[in-house]
């Protein structure tokens, strides 16, 4: 009779030991470095530190294999290595926004109902509002000289532990942005953490073992465990500032010989306005990624103007984190340039479809429809919400990404906008960023974003905010409106604003947007 084994829930004893099969293979070679502090680790100081912690965690707080562990940190280096010990036992590690309200950050930690909870000596004041729903946790603090880190975990002896660990068990409880109400908990197995590192590793011919990489993106957030881990699996090095300053993060890239770095358009924004940004040596860059959105040809000008190849990415908590890529290697910036608005071809073990909206059918080529992914690092699920899990992921395995995508002759895909952000003025589909991309090719136009308010005559009308036009500039708008855009898509009111606002993951806050807007229409009124 044959067996068949289904190697998703075996256990095996190099699952979760990333630090520990590393330090086997490269033990000397530099792992880690932190900018602030300027401390250095090889891959075996790197697996002592993760056993020390691992130990601590078992030892002392006395987890068990799926225990959850809620983190409250800046970029720390305690929080990697955390993540590491976490992985040579089984544990569950939940990073959790600090840029959370208190009221989201009460809810997401009584639904994680975590054993431990472990929070960064600079947040001690977020923490402390949180006391009502962690009162009752273990709690340890990391970050500076006097943590509990420091006294009780780095004094244990870095002895070997590990259990075997499978593939199908959860790594991660990775929240969302909440952009469209409470945050949604993804559950991230080891399998979907390996074979994103698999992607990430396919995607570079050159490799990420020798990658200096700078990791810009939060580590409560699944890009910035999605910049780490494939650089460490492969032994290369990462560079993890604690928090993200556009000019500390320039000198950095000059300091530490960075030669890749991810980021939202948002930040790439920051280092150009810069005063140091023209005089940063950026010769060792081979490459930036934006991911997160969109991100403007102007923003992604600036650094091919300096000689530095830059594309777009994407993917998404629940189907990735990486899916679609514009590969840099033997490629000219001149031919970057021209597919720059793309995000690119599917990865190595990646499907993709398009559909219609309204039908479900799949859509032919140049035609806009809704992206869906599948892959062998979709996510598991979400957390404690099965219902929602079966609505987002079909049986077939296809997780729907909300995301208007349309494929280009060349293969390549280009975002369109969100589902969600679809406006229907008049009977014509308006994607808001679609039209946001429009009213960026204004002279005096730095950034837009566009949402949508009922109205009796056309159903919906475009409202729009924009940086850059001084005050007194509607009534040129609206000229300009008129003789560029149709009619539909002029919008019916414009806001002047010094910036955008964002969600904490970075992205334009579309919701804040028009509740800021309504509530000052309310209060206009007399």
């Amino acid at each position: 009779m044959k067996h068949i084994i289904d190697y998703d829930q075996l256990g095996m004893d190099w699952v979760g030991d990333w630090a520990g099969q590393r330090r086997r293979l490269t033990p000397e070679r530099l792992a880690l470095i932190q900018p602030e502090t300027q401390r250095r680790l090889n891959y075996r100081q790197l697996d002592d530190a993760a056993r020390s912690f691992a130990q601590w965690l078992h030892n002392k707080a006395q987890l068990k294999p799926g225990d959850v562990i809620a983190l409250i940190a800046l970029n720390r280096a305690e929080s990697l290595i955390l993540y590491l010990a976490c992985g040579k036992l089984g544990l569950v590690l939940a990073p959790v926004s600090q840029r959370l309200g208190r009221d989201e950050a009460e809810s997401l930690i009584t639904r994680l109902k975590p054993k431990l909870f472990v929070y960064d000596t600079e947040l001690a004041d977020i923490v402390c509002a949180l006391d009502a729903v962690i009162g009752g946790c273990r709690s340890l603090s990391i970050g500076g000289t006097n943590s509990d880190y420091q006294r009780d975990v780095v004094s244990t002896a870095p002895d070997p532990i590990n259990r075997s660990v499978a593939m199908a068990e959860t790594s991660l409880l990775v929240h969302t942005g909440g952009s469209t109400g409470l945050p949604k908990i993804c559950a991230i197995s080891y399998r979907q953490m390996l074979w994103n590192a698999f992607e990430l590793m396919t995607a570079a011919p050159e490799g990420l073992g020798n990658r200096r990489e700078m990791v810009l993106f939060p580590l409560y957030h699944i890009g910035g465990w999605n910049s780490v881990m494939p650089i460490l699996q492969a032994g290369g090095c990462v560079v993890l500032p604690e928090r993200f300053a556009p000019e500390a993060a320039l000198a950095c890239i000059a300091d530490e010989s960075i030669n890749h770095f991810g980021a939202v358009e948002a930040m790439l924004q920051a280092m150009i306005a810069c005063p140091t940004f023209a005089q940063t040596p950026l010769q060792t860059l081979d490459g930036i990624t934006t991911a997160g959105a969109p991100c403007a040809p102007a923003t992604m000008e600036a650094f091919f103007a300096r000689g530095v190849p830059i594309s777009q990415a994407y993917g998404l908590t629940e189907a990735g984190p990486s899916n679609l890529y514009n590969p840099r290697a033997g490629q000219s910036l001149e031919a970057l340039r021209a597919t720059s608005a793309s995000v690119g071809h599917a990865l190595l073990h990646s499907d993709y479809c398009i559909t219609n909206t309204t039908t479900g059918s799949r859509v032919a080529e140049g035609e806009v429809g809704e992206l869906y992914l599948r892959s062998p690092h979709n996510f598991s699920g979400y957390w404690d919400d099965p219902q929602q899990t079966a609505d987002r992921m079909s049986p077939e395995g296809w997780v729907g990404t909300g995301d208007l995508a349309k494929a280009r002759p060349d293969g390549r895909l280009e975002l369109i906008g969100r589902v969600d952000n679809l406006l229907v003025i008049g009977g014509e589909n308006v994607a808001a960023e679609a039209l946001e991309r429009l009213l960026e090719g204004h002279a005096k136009i730095n950034q837009a974003l566009v949402f949508g308010i009922a109205d009796a005559r056309w159903g919906e009308r475009a409202v729009a905010c924009v940086v850059g036009p001084e005050p007194q500039a509607v009534a040129a708008l609206n000229r300009w409106a008129k003789q560029t855009l149709a009619p539909y898509q002029c919008p019916i009111d414009w806001q002047m604003l010094d910036a955008l606002p964002l969600t904490g993951a970075g992205k334009l806050d579309r919701r804040q947007a028009r509740a800021d807007y309504l509530a000052q229409a309310i209060g206009d009124k007399p």
